[in-house]
């Protein structure tokens, strides 16, 4: 299978990437910002109808949430407007097109339909910031443009940065990176503070990204389209998962800090507290049994320490 993969240099992208080339042996075409604008629709479809994939992942974003909401003019033209461009490149070469979406197109304390459980993949979205509503939009397009497409949402995504030796960035309102920096600062025997209190995300459904990978693959592989929700089976909150991984690491439990999230983080707003997804209906039609936290971390500790063996 050849695949398209956009955002390949990315945390969800390289492990995208990862999963499809060396796990699976597929020919994977992963084309730069540099060398093609997704927000250029000509120049998208000349270089799909020169490739000619099987599929296209669509897993680019622009990665700035400051810069999101002071120049929503470039924020629309990076993900709707990429979205729509991708789409309509795919419908030009009959290829199946899956856009990787996230949980934060939920804000799951504004609805009373699931007060102990995630959203499921029929429920509506209600974003509460301009990064889920923007990835919202562009689910929109996807679902009604595509001739065959898949809107794959993942969740809290844990793992390694196949494309950067150290992760970007210890902590931030959302739920990456989370384990793996805690880890590196467990292991060279230094205190590491995770943040809970209000303003941030603090219940998710947590992944690892080569298990979302995993699904995604599946779903490519077997035709799946609709809305997949490519995530672990177990939810968490930040605090529970900072201290299963220690559990699983087998780390020090009492270099652990728990501390109310920076006031800088919390001024920004728009943070949905829970974004917890229900994917029973994906586990069905794709025919897995999603993890629980202790397996998904066990396969974690595998990949961080392989990693380590390779620096």
């Amino acid at each position: 299978m050849r695949i398209y993969l956009t955002g390949a240099s990315g945390f969800v992208g390289s492990n995208l990437a990862y999963v499809f080339a060396r796990e699976h042996g597929a020919e994977v075409v992963a084309p730069g910002h540099e060398h093609v604008d997704l927000t250029d629709e000509l120049v998208v479809r000349r270089s799909v109808l020169a490739t000619r994939p099987d599929a296209i992942v669509h897993a680019a974003i622009w990665n700035d949430p400051a810069a999101l909401r002071t120049d929503r003019r470039r924020a629309w033209d990076a993900y709707v407007g990429a979205t729509r461009n991708v789409v309509a490149a795919a419908n030009a070469v009959d290829a199946h097109v899956v856009l990787i979406s996230t949980d934060w197109v939920f804000d799951n304390d504004q609805d009373p339909a699931h007060p102990g459980g995630g959203a499921s993949e029929s429920t509506p979205p209600n974003p509460i910031n301009y990064y889920g509503f923007l990835k919202a939009c562009s689910e929109l397009v996807l679902t009604e443009s595509a001739g065959r497409g898949t809107v794959a949402r993942i969740a809290g995504v844990q793992g390694i940065h196949r494309a950067r030796p150290h992760t970007p960035r210890a902590q931030d309102a959302g739920f990456g990176y989370l384990v793996a920096s805690l880890v590196e600062a467990l292991r060279a025997g230094e205190r590491f503070a995770v943040w809970n209190g209000p303003g941030i995300n603090l219940l998710a459904t947590p992944t690892l990204a080569t298990d979302a990978a995993e699904l995604v693959w599946l779903a490519l592989t077997r035709g799946v389209t609709g809305i997949l929700h490519c995530c672990g089976g177990e939810h968490a909150d930040r605090v529970g998962l900072a201290q299963r991984a220690i559990e699983v690491f087998e780390l020090d439990p009492d270099l652990l800090d728990v501390v109310p999230p920076p006031d800088e983080v919390v001024a920004a707003g728009g943070v949905p507290r829970d974004t917890r997804l229900d994917a029973g209906a994906t586990a069905r039609t794709l025919g897995v049994e999603l993890p629980d936290l202790g397996t998904m971390l066990g396969r974690l500790r595998a990949e961080v320490e392989s990693s380590w063996s390779l620096a």
